[in-house]
């Protein structure tokens, strides 16, 4: 029989290198707490005007008030839909509320609505 010493020394060692193989906690675990991974809390809505719509591109150039959730001032500037559909009969000097994000480098509207 092994001395007490070495059982102890085993066991330890073991509960160890058990421990070590566990994978350690992700962000994607993490996440599971406040919803799907890469989720994020929807933008808000904004106010704007169409200033010009090219259908074939899916762009909207909007005069728009500060949009916070990109940290921007007011300003008119280019967005590309994220649908096409969302364009479809718009015109020139609509009154819009919309929703606007940063996706892969570029400002997109993710949600179009004219304001009546």
């Amino acid at each position: 029989m092994l001395p007490r010493p070495v059982i102890l020394s085993v066991l330890l060692a073991t509960a160890t290198l058990a421990h070590a193989q566990q994978p350690a906690a992700s962000a994607a675990d993490h996440s599971a707490h406040h919803g799907p991974a890469g989720s994020s809390v929807q933008a808000p809505k904004s106010e704007g005007e169409v200033r010009k719509v090219d259908l074939a591109q899916g762009k909207v150039t909007l005069r728009h008030g500060p949009l916070a959730n990109l940290d921007m001032p007011a300003m008119t500037m280019v967005f590309t839909a994220t649908d096409k559909k969302l364009l479809q009969g718009l015109k020139e000097g609509d009154k819009v509320r919309f929703t606007a994000d940063k996706k892969d480098g570029s400002y997109v509207v993710t949600a179009l609505e004219v304001v009546r």
